[in-house]
């Protein structure tokens, strides 16, 4: 298969772009900062068509991976970087997919599994799960995070292009070994003693093993039957005590100092990012992916946790 990766540069992009890659398929990343890798890429500035549209005529597959990072103090620059390079680079693929001749027939769009509910009293599932932005709860300022998530969404299933199947991934944390990822931050905190849990620590984490995330778009990409939002996480989200118990477990750390909501808060401040990455309670299940068979070779996080710190060692 010929397979378009907007975005594709970082961490997650480069998982996919070495699967698909290893099994064959020729494989082209697009990129504010082209690289010289295995695989082809080419430069876009994610806003505007360039010299790469005239692929979608042979393209079988667009996996648009292209949106700012949100591991930032959400400035009012900040959040409108956030906002419009989701929004800009998703409609200027719909606008390049509705002109191509033969169109790709599957495109994978990047969401998020934080547009449901701040939830701590039931599973939100891909199916009956209540978007979030009205909990009493939660902090005024995470309905931005929503607000990315719904617009990035609309603007992805109001393209016109009718003879392409679309999945919106909506996406947990993809553990992997590879450095600079959110399991090497979480993993240095353990190794400082630092990995105890965080605010109340009654707040679900939802994760998905970086095999199982690459397996279920190899199974997405099979499943010509599905479309529409999908959860790429693992079935069984739990408290973040238990969650960085577990790790700290892996690593074969006693000791894990908790963070008071408080000096989570100062942290944040002080690293140039949002409390809401850790403090938000995402309790989100797999139903659509469980219901169609996907297997999870890592469902669990104790073995998934064990398994990532054998091959981060």
């Amino acid at each position: 298969m010929r397979v378009l990766i907007p975005g594709g540069s970082g961490q997650v992009g480069t998982l996919l772009a070495r699967r698909l890659h290893a099994q064959g398929h020729e494989v082209t990343v697009l990129s504010r900062y082209p690289q010289t890798m295995p695989w082809r890429s080419l430069p876009w500035d994610g806003a505007s068509p360039g010299t790469w549209a005239y692929l979608l005529d042979t393209t079988d597959i667009v996996i648009n991976l292209a949106g700012r990072s949100v591991d930032c103090r959400y400035t009012e620059s900040n959040r409108a970087q956030i906002l419009r390079s989701r929004i800009e680079s998703t409609r200027i693929l719909g606008e390049c997919i509705a002109r191509a001749k033969t169109p790709p027939s599957l495109w994978l769009n990047a969401s998020t599994a934080t547009i449901y509910r701040h939830a701590y009293d039931r599973p939100q599932d891909d199916i009956t799960g209540e978007l979030g932005g009205k909990e009493p709860n939660a902090p005024f300022t995470w309905r931005f995070s929503i607000d990315v998530a719904t617009k990035w969404e609309d603007t992805f299933f109001s393209a016109n292009t009718p003879n392409t199947r679309k999945v919106a991934l909506r996406s947990a944390m993809t553990m992997s070994p590879d450095p600079g990822g959110v399991f090497s931050v979480l993993s240095r905190l353990v190794k400082l003693g630092l990995g105890g849990a965080a605010g109340s620590g009654d707040q679900y984490v939802s994760w998905i093993h970086h095999r199982d995330f690459t397996r279920a778009i190899d199974f997405l990409i099979e499943r010509e039957d599905l479309s529409g939002p999908i959860n790429l996480c693992s079935p069984q989200p739990l408290p973040n005590s238990e969650f960085m118990s577990e790790l700290r477990k892996a690593w074969g750390q006693s000791i894990g100092l908790p963070a008071k909501e408080w000096l989570i808060e100062f942290g944040a401040f002080f690293l140039r990012t949002e409390s809401e990455l850790i403090l938000k309670s995402r309790r989100v299940i797999p139903t659509r992916l469980i219901n169609a068979g996907f297997d999870f070779q890592f469902p669990t996080w104790p073995e998934a946790a064990q398994h990532l710190v054998k091959d981060a060692r």
